[in-house]
């Protein structure tokens, strides 16, 4: 989205869509995004956030754009200030055996299905999400153009670190504490000499680079 004209910044600009929906009288309205998409091992986590009307957190943003320490601290500021949130996970095995699409999917309506609160209507990050039975609106990028969807992007992601973290004591020798789980020189290194752990996926994409990686 391009900037927006006038004298909206660009914190403000976040709210567009809540707002929109918000002086229609939608109150109840969820961002849902995902993390760990393209990590080789560990699963997929979504998030899903209601945020209160007219709410604004200072330093809301894309997670990507985040460090670690802002994602934490902001995390704990979305926790105690939205009206609800949940997390949503799909397994390893759920990853290979449907694929990381599909997986998503199910981790974000996981994630959905587990708010308190009902949503009235759903902001989701890039494609339409199928199965839901209330209004929802995708948007690609989303995370960047959603002050609600940028606040579940930090949850999943947050969440997502803090269980690498622990998987990297249950499996030591991959440095999953510090990949998460994403495809490092490093990481691919470990792989080629290591083998998977019970947490990698084994996919096409993962055969492939482990193949490329062997002596």
């Amino acid at each position: 989205m391009k900037k927006v004209a006038g004298d909206l910044t660009e914190r403000q600009s976040l709210y567009i869509w809540e707002r929109r929906l918000w002086y229609q009288g939608v109150r109840l309205i969820a961002g849902v995004d995902e993390a760990g998409r393209g990590p080789l091992a560990g699963p997929v986590t979504a998030a899903a956030v209601i945020l209160p009307p007219d709410i604004n957190i200072t330093g809301l943003a894309d997670s990507k754009k985040l460090s670690p320490a802002k994602r934490q601290e902001l995390a704990v500021i979305i926790k105690e200030k939205s009206l609800a949130w949940a997390i949503g996970w799909a397994s390893v095995k759920e990853i290979d055996c449907l694929n990381i699409l599909v997986a998503s999917r199910w981790a974000m309506w996981r994630a959905l299905t587990s708010l308190p609160l009902k949503p009235e209507h759903v902001l989701v990050d890039g494609f339409p999400l199928p199965g839901l039975r209330v209004p929802q609106t995708p948007l690609v990028g989303g995370d960047g153009l959603s002050a609600s969807i940028a606040a579940a992007s930090i949850l999943a992601k947050v969440a997502r670190d803090e269980l690498m973290a622990i998987y990297d004591n249950v499996f030591p020798g991959y440095g999953l504490a510090e990949n998460k789980g994403y495809p490092t020189k490093e990481h691919r290194r470990a792989l080629a000499c290591r083998g998977p752990s019970a947490v990698h996926r084994l996919s096409f994409k993962f055969r492939s680079i482990q193949k490329q990686e062997l002596p």
